[in-house]
């Protein structure tokens, strides 16, 4: 599967995208924003993307890799937690290099999964959730027509203490 708007592309995870998604996966930068602990081993992340050919139905979760108009990888954005009942779904999103950050290229993503999402899927609304010191992101959505919904005090544990998360919606 592959979704483009001519810019950008959102595609499904191919067997050979196991080593950089290995690099990004275990970045402890990205561990951060994504809540992951511990590190993921190479056999791991075969099996997943073995296991991502799954419909969206069944698996109430997708990752595309994002790639740039030359074919370069440059992050991934995430639908979980489908709910076709209550037609919405979560989303997240990473850019994975700063050089690659700040040029529309998550709004770019952002923008064309959110179409797949309604018209493909039936989708009405967006949520997705955000750490309160992540400003980007949190400014991402908002531009994107996300409002916060919400905001789960002491929610995220961090080195430093407990941080509150927002909770935004998008309804399409």
């Amino acid at each position: 599967m592959a979704l483009t708007n001519g810019n950008i592309t959102l595609r499904a995870l191919e067997p050979s995208d196991v080593e950089l998604l290995y690099q990004w996966e275990n970045d402890s930068e990205v561990w951060r924003v994504s809540n992951t602990r511990t590190p993921l081993s190479k056999f791991a992340l075969a099996n997943y993307i073995k296991s991502a050919d799954r419909d969206i139905w069944e698996s109430k979760e997708m990752r595309l890799l994002i790639e740039t108009s030359q074919g370069k990888p440059v992050g991934t954005v995430e639908l979980f937690d489908f709910d076709p009942y209550h037609s919405r779904v979560g989303v997240g999103i990473m850019i994975y290099n700063t050089a690659d950050r700040k040029k529309g290229i998550a709004s770019e993503a952002l923008e064309i999964v959110a179409d797949y999402a309604q018209n493909e899927l039936g989708i009405a609304q967006f949520y997705a959730n955000v750490s309160e010191n992540n400003i980007p992101s949190l400014q991402l959505f908002q531009k994107l027509g996300f409002v916060v919904a919400g905001i789960k005090k002491n929610w995220l544990k961090t080195p430093i203490g407990w941080e509150n998360e927002h909770l935004l919606q998008k309804f399409l």
